[in-house]
């Protein structure tokens, strides 16, 4: 059974309003504007729900008129202010400068601000009221300001840290500017008292489908006397209003939620809502101890936690609270496929980990009292799975056998380490300052001996945290490693090779991308396993080497160095990789680098390549993530390559008499399997951060053999698929949309898949996702 803990987002609707929904479908479907007997009964509901509606709003008096829902009522309020400061300025009237929204609003107003404000012509400045560590507005500043505001922009309450904003302190701030007054009711509606016929707002939003009510469904109060200006103009409906035949089934479901809010049996009261919340504070607190939460209580809405646990990122805990079965989100819901930092946490100058970092949970007002107390003990679960499988601290007797090689990635930068289970020592390759506590903990709860930490070059994007992770782990540093000498690199001195129990690390000068570029080669026995090369090739692109400590001029010759040593299919592991390749190799790289190709085929000069290198690399715009781009990428339209494979495809690759059988690899983190009971493993158990392990074994398999990648939501396996694609194994592929939308009642994908006595399990059960509660 899943949790949902994204109220803030949407919620399911009451049965009671898809009754009235149904009922107005099925038996009263008649348009109220038809002067009929049905068109009649149908203005009748439709005027009972708007007189029950400014009974619960507390606003006898103005328009109420029902929209599409809250963004189309910004529109609407947005639209009608403006032309109100248009129609006084061409009437030769002094109108004020200012646009004012609170730094915090949901993105529907300052870009209906923006939208409008440059269509009308106005050309007023819009500017964020600056808000305070607790989210709430700076009323001294807005008290400064006001005068030169023609509309002020606030929330009731924050859709993202359920922040209850000051709206008497507001009001006060506001008395007598002559500004007029959007309030963004969305999140407040049946959780706090709005009472708008005795405050000064003049335009109040309103969406259904966030108070159990169906999606598509909305209303707008206009203050009397208040401009109006209609959005949409046609038949007349709403009084002229809102034009377009009402949404009736929206509409009696929007009813049926306003009745309920009246009666007060279906809906918890406030007393009940702050102690589900404490009692959910509680499960976080006992689950992460180190958990900080982002708005305080006191003034926020009791039905909404936003949360920052220090070590762990957003997507971790994502990720974590989904395999439990608790739908949780990183923020607004409009913002949720964007990979940035909680604008609204970062208005309130909270710390950047914590704006990267945070997560919201939100429940219902309907939700029962039992389904919060199992989302507790889910939450509690996921906290034990982090120790469990060492992401957090936690007492440990037997430590965990690490793979040979774990990768780390931090805005396009990778972290290795290289860790051998029977000596139980290990080396790390460029480390981030980003991961020192991380790979602190790591290293601690899986008992490692650190032989040594090292850099492939001097970095320009970031500090070496080398000195600082040697630092924070003292106890753990190897006895050779404590005592001896190590150059700028981490490099032993004197040392030619550093022994890790059956493996060796030999490292090989490469001077381009900078004069200090090195790369290490690890080698089991004779074999070379792999090379960290850093920068000096990534996937897509050679290091930059207009750094003022680069070397271009010897940057073509260790190229060929590294092919001497190599050779053109050595799997070579990254210092950057931006587009989740995580491997490549020298071949690879050949068709896709002409300057690379032209250097080692002898058709390119040092000198020419040098020069044409440097036009390449000239104005490089920094990255996704903002961070100075360490090459110039030639390679990245593969990335729109569709790797998908649907059910049907799926079931016909499994099917009696399909050969070759596939291989079936489940991508997902020991932390997310452990809380995933009836989800048992499949053939293959190779987590996206030990991915690099299981490369050379698939691009080994008969090129016919489909190896068939998945996850939770497809988006990691699509990343797996891809990279063994751009590897030379054109058959991988990944389950579209994972688990997630894997049909109940399918049959088991393992009982068809290939059996490969190599794979990494960790189980050996196949997989059946007939059990799969999602």
């Amino acid at each position: 059974m899943e949790i949902y803990l994204d109220a803030n987002a949407t919620t399911p609707v009451l049965p009671q309003a898809r009754d009235a929904a149904l009922s107005v479908m099925a038996d009263a479907f008649g348009n109220p504007s038809s002067i009929h007997g049905s068109g009649l009964k149908a203005r009748a509901r439709l005027d009972e729900v708007r007189a029950t509606a400014r009974r619960v709003l507390g606003a006898p008096g103005g328009r109420l008129v029902f929209t599409s829902g809250a963004t189309e009522g910004i529109q609407t309020a947005v639209l009608s202010a403006l032309t109100a400061l248009r129609q006084r300025r061409d009437a030769g009237q002094p109108i004020p400068p200012r646009l004012l929204y609170g730094a915090t609003e949901h993105k529907a107003v300052p870009e209906a601000l923006k939208h409008w404000n440059a269509l009308l012509g106005l050309g007023l400045e819009v500017v964020a009221i600056p808000v305070g560590l607790d989210g709430r507005h700076d009323l001294a500043w807005l008290r400064e300001q006001v005068r030169s505001a023609g509309l002020v922009c606030t929330m009731a309450a924050n859709n993202e840290t359920g922040v209850i904003s000051d709206l008497d302190g507001i009001a006060e701030v506001l008395r007598g500017s002559g500004a007029l007054w959007l309030v963004d009711g969305v999140q407040a509606l049946g959780k706090l008292p709005l009472q708008l016929g005795e405050r000064a707002i003049d335009y109040a939003p309103f969406s259904g489908h966030k108070l159990y009510a169906p999606k598509g469904i909305g209303m707008l109060y206009v203050r009397e006397g208040a401009p109006f200006t209609p959005l949409m103009a046609g038949g007349g409906q709403e009084g002229a209003l809102r034009s377009g035949t009402e949404n009736m089934a929206g509409i009696a479901a929007l009813g049926a939620v306003l009745d309920a809010l009246e009666q007060g049996s279906t809906f918890a009261s406030l007393s009940q809502l702050v102690d589900r919340r404490q009692r959910l504070a509680d499960a976080l607190r006992d689950a992460f101890p180190e958990v900080v939460f982002n708005a305080p209580f006191d003034i926020s809405l009791p039905t909404t936690l936003n949360v920052s646990v220090p070590g762990l990122a957003a997507k971790l805990l994502l990720d974590l609270f989904d395999a439990a079965g608790l739908r949780v989100s990183g923020g607004s819901a409009c913002g949720a496929s964007k990979a940035a930092p909680s604008y609204v946490l970062q208005a309130m100058g909270l710390p950047a980990w914590r704006a990267a970092s945070a997560v919201r949970l939100s429940f219902g007002a309907a939700d029962a009292d039992a389904t919060l107390d199992e989302a507790c003990r889910r939450v509690r679960a996921c906290g034990e799975s982090l120790r469990a499988t060492c992401q957090m601290p936690s007492p440990n007797d037997t430590p965990q056998a690490p793979d040979l090689l774990t990768r780390f990635s931090v805005d396009g930068a990778c972290c290795y380490v290289v860790a051998d289970v029977g000596s139980r020592r290990c080396v790390i390759v460029d480390p981030l300052p980003e991961l020192t506590g991380t790979l602190t903990q790591w290293l601690r709860c899986r008992g490692l001996t650190l032989a040594a930490v090292l850099d492939t070059h001097s970095h320009g994007d970031h500090a070496s945290s080398a000195q600082a992770l040697r630092d924070a782990v003292p106890e753990l540093l190897a006895e050779d490693a404590r005592q001896g000498q190590v150059d700028p690199l981490g490099w032993p001195s004197g040392a030619e090779v550093i022994a890790l129990g059956a493996y060796r690390l030999s490292r090989l000068e490469v001077p381009g991308h900078t004069e200090d570029s090195t790369a290490y080669l690890l080698h089991a026995g004779g074999e070379l396993v792999a090379t960290f090369v850093g920068d000096t090739v990534m996937p897509g692109a050679l290091g930059r080497s207009d750094f003022p400590q680069s070397a271009p001029a010897a940057f073509a010759s260790s190229l060929k160095t590294l092919e001497r040593n190599v050779g053109l299919g050595g799997l070579l592991l990254p210092g950057h990789d931006y587009d989740d390749r995580f491997a490549t190799t020298l071949a690879v790289e050949c068709e896709a680098q002409p300057l690379l190709d032209g250097v080692l085929k002898g058709r390119l000069s040092a000198e020419a390549f040098a020069i044409e290198k440097g036009v390449l690399e000239r104005d490089l715009a920094p990255t996704e993530y903002q961070t100075m781009a360490c090459g110039a990428r030639v390679a990245c339209a593969r990335s729109a390559e569709r790797v998908e494979l649907d059910v049907a495809g799926l079931q016909a690759l499994l099917g009696e008499g399909a050969d070759p059988k596939p291989v079936l690899v489940d991508v997902r983190e020991a932390y997310e399997a452990r809380l995933s009971p009836n989800e048992a493993l499949g053939p293959e158990a190779v987590p996206l951060s030990a991915l690099i392990n299981a490369l050379p074994r698939w691009r080994a398999l008969p090129a016919d053999t489909p190896v068939v990648f998945f996850c939770r939501s497809g988006n990691r396996s699509a990343q797996a698929a891809r990279a063994l694609r751009r590897l030379g194994h054109a058959r991988a592929w990944s389950l579209a949309g994972g688990l997630a939308l894997w049909p109940e009642g399918s049959a088991s994908l393992a009982a068809g898949a290939r059996s490969n006595p190599n794979a990494g399990t960790t189980t050996g059960v196949p997989i059946a996702f007939d059990a799969i509660a999602i």
